[in-house]
């Protein structure tokens, strides 16, 4: 394998703005006071999930369909993505009068396939994986000359990407430091060989699931390498192996690469919702949740980058139930008491002494654990926050309930 050795230079991003002009917008930086506080300096949130389409990848797409002879453009361009690049091909193609095809794994998120439809696109279904879509994507073009639009190891691409970095420099001049998700490594090589550029001070810092962390192993093998699995709830990052040319660039401009939980996500996620009335899909927050998370240390000014905001509904409440749970504010529970009247009128009244709310409650008398006249009540309620969860649970075994947790 031979890897890549030219970056994207800074008048290529540049070049990849002037095509943009008019066609996408200059999405808004937005302070985060949460973050500011945690991170004692100033933090801001770059909000690409305003972007058309809803996230940053229409960018790159138009850069590179826009470059496109005549003749390719008649024969239709072919893309693999879980959604968000899918969106921007489509939005794309549609704007420049080409057909597209769009390869999606299967199981991807309903809203994102509805809206690459809507604007315009076919939808095929191919694989459980981004990967496995890409290699549908390659034959495709194979058999039928459409052009392989690639979600992120393209020139074409990472300098429509760049455009990101090139706003931030302009909305934020004082930045020290730039953190962003990183998939296949698109965005991130493009705002990194667009800052780099201008200001090689600037700290660069990508952010990968736990799950998905395919650069990290391998910037540690020195060359891409393919994870056997990925497994994250932030789809649009769930890449298994990075670019040639997206791990040249993040080798040579990237300060470092972190990584965080699924847990970390949601808690994102609901801060995201809470304190910023943003709506950010998975993969959009990672970069927020490496600042929460303690990931990272950093020098402020501070710019996170809200890569998209494509999140299915049903997902997006299962992440707020979850994103409680792990902030301690949603606390679900077994607790074993006498099966006789009075007894859970007594143990919900403990809990409204505690300032909790009861959400469920379900009895269970059927485990042959039980001994007669006792029963299991499983419990679910809101609390204000972990220390909040600790002194209910305290309270209960101090009021001789044994309070056990499902693993």
């Amino acid at each position: 394998m031979t890897v890549p050795s030219e970056l994207v230079t800074l008048a290529e991003i540049q070049a990849a703005r002037q095509l943009l002009a008019g066609v996408t917008r200059l999405t808004p930086v937005e302070p985060c006071r949460p973050l500011t506080a945690k991170l004692s300096g100033p933090t801001w949130l770059k909000c690409e999930n305003l972007q058309r389409a809803g996230s940053f990848k229409v960018r790159g797409a138009y850069v590179r369909i826009s470059r496109l002879s005549p003749d390719e453009r008649r024969r239709g361009v072919v893309a693999a993505s879980a959604g968000n690049h899918a969106q921007g091909v489509a939005l794309a193609a549609g704007l420049l009068g080409t057909k597209a095809t769009v390869f999606m794994p299967v199981g991807a998120p309903l809203p994102k396939i509805a809206a690459t439809k809507g604007y315009g696109a076919r939808v095929d279904f191919a694989g459980a994986t981004v990967d496995e879509s890409l290699e549908a994507a390659h034959e495709f073009a194979e058999r039928t000359g459409a052009v392989l639009i690639h979600p992120f190891d393209h020139p074409d691409i990472i300098a429509g990407q760049g455009t990101v970095g090139l706003e931030i420099l302009e909305q934020v001049p004082e930045v020290r430091t730039i953190v962003t998700g990183v998939g296949g490594g698109g965005l991130i090589s493009g705002l990194a060989a667009a800052v780099k550029a201008v200001r090689p001070d600037v700290r660069i810092i990508g952010v990968q699931a736990a799950g998905a962390a395919s650069f990290a192993r391998s910037l540690r093998a020195g060359c891409p390498v393919r994870l056997e699995s990925v497994a994250t709830i932030a789809d649009g990052i769930a890449v298994g192996r990075p670019g040639d040319l997206t791990f040249a660039h993040v080798g040579k401009l990237v300060d470092e690469i972190v990584t965080v939980t699924d847990e970390d996500i949601s808690r994102a996620l609901l801060m995201l919702l809470e304190r910023g009335k943003l709506v950010v899909e998975p993969a959009g927050s990672v970069g927020v949740a490496a600042l929460l998370a303690g990931a990272v240390e950093v020098e402020t000014p501070t710019v996170a980058v809200l890569s998209g905001g494509n999140i299915d509904p049903m997902l997006m409440l299962r992440v707020i139930e979850h994103g409680l749970a792990a902030a301690g504010r949603y606390l679900a529970f077994t607790v074993r008491c006498g099966d006789r009247p009075g007894h859970l009128a007594k143990l919900l009244s403990s809990i409204a002494e505690q300032g909790a709310n009861v959400v469920d409650v379900a009895h269970r008398r059927q485990d042959p654990r039980l001994q007669l006249g006792e029963v299991e009540i499983g419990m679910s309620v809101e609390t204000r926050g972990a220390e909040h969860s600790d002194r209910l649970v305290s309270a209960l075994r101090s009021a001789g309930y044994t309070v056990t947790f499902d693993l």
